[in-house]
């Protein structure tokens, strides 16, 4: 009978496994310079599509366009350019959709958004504008034949009162138009099966990809986690506890963890993952490696003969 690690190798061996990356827009010139050398770095992967925040209320717009208007014009990767509801109208949400299509960019992630406020404060729609992502999706699908994604929650979102209306508020996304859902990201892989199985079984089809952040800092990522309602498992933290100041130990065992994480999703069919970089690419970088995928060659240099 096949072991789990000649499985893994089967698996990983065939060939099929496909990952996008998140970016988010860089603030400072210094941060503009890392941000484009985790680009650099990951790019030969190949990955499916690369995608691009969008800050609340629109405060990284600018940002975020430069961007991904600078990944369509200066690389090969596909970009995928955040979009949210929050304080603007439908017509200036329309607009920016528009830039978009004009820079090149053809996949919107479409969300509906933080509130202002900040997460847990109440979220109340713009006047005037998208209520939520499913209309915001439909209103992409009227201006063009966008590519859109969708994010989807393992562990519900905060805001939905219970996991059916949650799993409704999904569904109507899809219906929409969305071609596929991102999942937020969580440590624990039974909140995804679990979340897998929820939408199967409420007739949503589309893929939906785990979203797998790998633990450069863990308060960081454990701030992350506490506004977006994702658990972080005791048996976690405790992998974690006392690095606080040991930053490479730190990376060693959040390698180690994503790895496991990921290599269980592989065990269980899924062959696509989406990772929030954080701007830094080594260790998805090393993880891809682990999934089997190896960066495409440099051309070779033409050779003149004087």
């Amino acid at each position: 009978m096949e072991n789990v690690k000649e499985r893994r190798s089967r698996l990983v061996g065939d060939g099929d496994i496909n990952v996008s990356f998140e970016f988010f827009p860089p603030k400072t010139d210094r941060m503009e310079e890392a941000l484009w050398t985790s680009i650099r770095r990951l790019e030969p992967l190949r990955p499916r599509f690369v995608s691009v925040t969008y800050g609340a209320g629109g405060s990284t717009r600018e940002r975020t366009h430069a961007t991904v208007a600078r990944l369509a014009r200066e690389t090969k990767l596909v970009p995928a350019a955040h979009l949210t509801c929050v304080q603007a109208t439908k017509a200036e949400v329309d607009e920016v959709a528009r830039d978009y299509r004009a820079a090149g960019v053809h996949h919107v992630v479409a969300l509906r958004g933080d509130p202002p406020a900040g997460v847990g404060t109440p979220y109340s729609p713009h006047l005037g504008g998208y209520a939520n992502a499913a209309e915001l999706v439909a209103g992409l699908k009227r201006i063009g034949d966008f590519d859109v994604s969708v994010a989807g929650y393992p562990e519900k979102h905060p805001d939905s009162p219970t996991v059916a209306d949650d799993l409704d508020n999904l569904k109507a996304k899809v219906d929409a138009g969305a071609s596929r859902v991102i999942t937020q990201f969580f440590f624990d892989n039974a909140h995804y099966v679990r979340f897998l199985e929820q939408a199967r079984a409420r007739g949503i089809w589309v893929p939906i990809i785990p979203g797998i952040v790998p633990i450069h800092n863990f308060k960081q990522v454990a701030g992350f986690a506490a506004r977006c309602g994702a658990t972080i498992p005791s048996w976690l933290a405790r992998r974690f506890d006392g690095l606080d100041a040991d930053p490479q130990t730190t990376h060693l065992v959040a390698a180690a963890m994503a790895a496991e994480q990921v290599m269980d999703l592989v065990d269980q069919g899924i062959r696509q993952f989406h990772f929030y970089t954080l701007n830094r690419a080594d260790l998805v970088y090393a993880i891809c490696h682990l999934l089997g995928l190896r960066a495409e060659p440099a051309p070779e240099k033409k050779v003149v003969n004087a």
